[in-house]
């Protein structure tokens, strides 16, 4: 349009041809005013709210979109399309009145592990003419976490000693243990005032105990990219961790997550959430779990890469009283004879891994 301009206007006053001007003008005028309203910038509110905004694996979820005009013109020929996941969903915005705003609620996907982005919101902008064509993005990204899928796990490790309130347990070192001192509440019993202390400080103070035979559950996922030729291989695994972190907190059990390739940082379903299979060494972690020496149960979670280092793993038998070891994915090769140093599920999936789990008698 600005290059017919130009050339009418130099044909026409050149030339001596008024229509051939009048038309230039004409043109220069409308490119003018079209780049002005382009140049326009509104202004607008953007607000999210994910309802929820972490949710296991196909689990329903969606996302609330507010937006509103804080301008004092009105926004005409707006479109509005908003970023969800590797998506696009449409944004109803066209002539949105000053102080007015709309709303919008849309599904998230949760078919897919992961950390889905939602946003920013994208306003495309045109003159009446359809001359210029402009977009601009709104608003901040929001987070949906899709945890892994939890399967129940009705079964829960437990041992040969047993400790004063019933719990059986195989922690070899001991039961009640002292903690810390406190002041005297009315209904502790006057057995455990330290009578030492409440002399020195003046107050009746009490010891307080804890039971430390509760067995301790270390979870160790393999996240090597080499040990899951199969992507669901990996899926099965995760959801098998997030299982058995989910038992141990319902049976108020002490619980650790671990990684191959990092030290896992955060809550355990968030990091469950983000992991991707990475190069990593298994060695060096199996060495820092024998001497750091964490628990009594360790489950190794792994896939068909990791059936060679499954002999590496019944080595932590010594230090680790129950040592159990899940495959995934590999169902098609010979099975792993069990033996007394190592107890070995195989399983297509999170869903089979569970059933498998609560029929071992290992515990």
């Amino acid at each position: 349009m600005l290059g017919a301009a130009l050339v009418l206007l130099v044909a026409g006053f050149g030339f001596g041809y008024p229509d051939l001007a009048l038309l230039g003008t004409a043109a220069l005028g409308a490119a003018g005013c079209a780049l002005a309203f382009a140049y326009w910038r509104p202004r607008l509110g953007v607000r999210r709210v994910a309802e929820p905004d972490r949710v296991a694996r196909g689990e329903p979820a969606r996302m609330e979109l507010t937006v509103s005009n804080t301008s004092r013109l009105r926004a005409a020929s707006m479109i509005a399309t908003d970023r969800c996941g590797g998506g696009s969903v449409p944004v109803p915005l066209l002539r949105l009145r000053p102080g007015m705003d709309t709303s919008v609620a849309y599904p998230v996907p949760t078919t897919r592990r992961g950390i889905v982005p939602i946003g920013p919101l994208r306003i495309t902008r045109g003159d009446p003419l359809g001359l210029v064509t402009l977009s601009r993005t709104y608003g901040e990204v929001a987070h949906v976490w899709v945890h892994p899928r939890i399967h129940l796990l009705r079964a829960t490790p437990a041992g040969m000693a047993r400790s004063l309130d019933g719990r059986v347990d195989k922690v070899p070192q001991g039961t009640i243990t002292f903690d810390a001192l406190r002041e005297y509440v009315l209904g502790d019993e006057l057995r455990r005032v330290h009578w030492r202390s409440s002399a020195k400080v003046g107050e009746l103070m009490v010891r307080e105990q804890l039971d430390t035979a509760e067995p301790t559950i270390v979870v160790l996922l393999d996240d090597r990219a080499g040990a899951y030729p199969d992507p669901e291989a990996f899926e099965s695994a995760c959801e098998a961790a997030a299982s058995i972190v989910a038992a141990a907190v319902r049976e108020d059990l002490p619980v650790g997550l671990h990684l191959v390739t990092t030290v896992a940082v955060g809550p355990y379903l968030d990091v469950l959430t983000e992991v991707q299979p990475r190069p990593g060494d298994l060695d060096a972690t199996l060495r820092r779990l024998r001497a750091q020496r964490l628990g009594d149960t360790l489950v190794f979670l792994t896939g068909p890469g990791g059936r060679a280092d499954l002999g590496t793993v019944s080595s932590l038998r010594g230090t680790y009283p129950v040592v159990l070891a899940a495959l995934f994915g590999d169902r098609d090769a010979a099975p792993v004879p069990a033996g007394d140093r190592l107890i070995v599920i195989e399983a297509a999936d999170g869903a089979e891994f569970a059933a498998a789990w609560d029929g071992v008698r290992g515990w």
